[in-house]
């Protein structure tokens, strides 16, 4: 926490080139591994390009909607009260529920087998769109540990 009372100021990346668009430039940086930012674009727009195919609307989207359909509402805290650990849930801010899903798409679209990470990411993405897929059951787990948990929701501060 900075000292004084300056104010954070939030960097937001510049968009990218084809969409002119902030979220696709943020998940090309989150896909993006050891500086390749050319590979990591092209990937993002050749999956961005089969996923519109697939689910008949515009690219940028579809990318927008998935991130829409995986980001979680609520998610679930660790808080120490007296000796003891509990699991406290919490509501998730717009930005940090975009960071999440991001993060969860790009986990599942890697951990998927075969293909190339182009066609692996574009499924995943079609999955989201359509509510299915591994990124939509990990934001369900989370929902049903915070749903588990609301019993510990004075603990919140």
């Amino acid at each position: 926490m900075p000292r004084g009372a300056r104010k954070i100021v939030k960097r937001i990346p510049p968009p990218d080139a084809k969409y002119n668009s902030i979220l696709v430039a943020k998940f090309i940086n989150r896909l993006m591994l050891r500086g390749q930012k050319a590979t990591a674009e092209r990937i993002v727009y050749n999956a961005l390009q089969l996923t519109a195919q697939q689910v008949n609307n515009k690219p940028e989207e579809a990318l927008e909607q998935a991130i829409k359909n995986v980001a979680p509402l609520l998610m679930v805290k660790s808080r120490r009260v007296g000796g003891a650990t509990y699991q406290v849930p919490t509501e998730v801010g717009g930005d940090q529920g975009r960071a999440l899903a991001i993060r969860w798409l790009i986990a599942s679209a890697r951990a998927r087998s075969g293909k190339s990470m182009e066609e692996k990411l574009a499924s995943e993405l079609v999955d989201a769109v359509n509510g299915r897929g591994a990124a939509i059951k990990k934001r369900e787990d989370l929902h049903k540990m915070a749903e588990a948990n609301k019993a510990f929701a004075h603990y919140r501060w």
